[in-house]
C-alpha cells in the first residue's frame, strides 16, 4: 500500500433512530441510520403487504396447488 493515499480508518460509532447502537468499521467517526436489523420490518417479522386492489389475494387464487382429486 502506498503511504499517505489511504483515509484512516475508525471502530465507528452507528446509531439508529430506534436507538440501537453498535460499532462497524468506518472512515468516519459516527454514522448515524434511519433504520438498522432490530426495527426493519422485514426482520422483526412485523412488514405488512399493503393490498388495496385484491392484487395479491388474486395472485395466490390464480397459483394455488389445486388439492381437488
Amino acid at each position: 500500500m502506498k503511504a499517505g493515499i489511504h483515509p484512516t480508518y475508525h471502530d465507528a460509532k452507528a446509531t439508529c433512530v430506534c436507538g440501537n447502537t453498535f460499532t462497524v468499521g468506518s472512515t468516519k467517526g459516527e454514522i448515524r441510520t434511519e433504520i438498522c436489523a432490530n426495527c426493519h420490518p422485514f426482520y422483526t417479522g412485523t412488514q405488512k403487504i399493503m393490498d388495496t386492489e385484491g392484487r395479491v389475494e388474486r395472485f395466490r387464487k390464480k397459483y394455488a396447488k389445486k388439492t381437488e382429486d
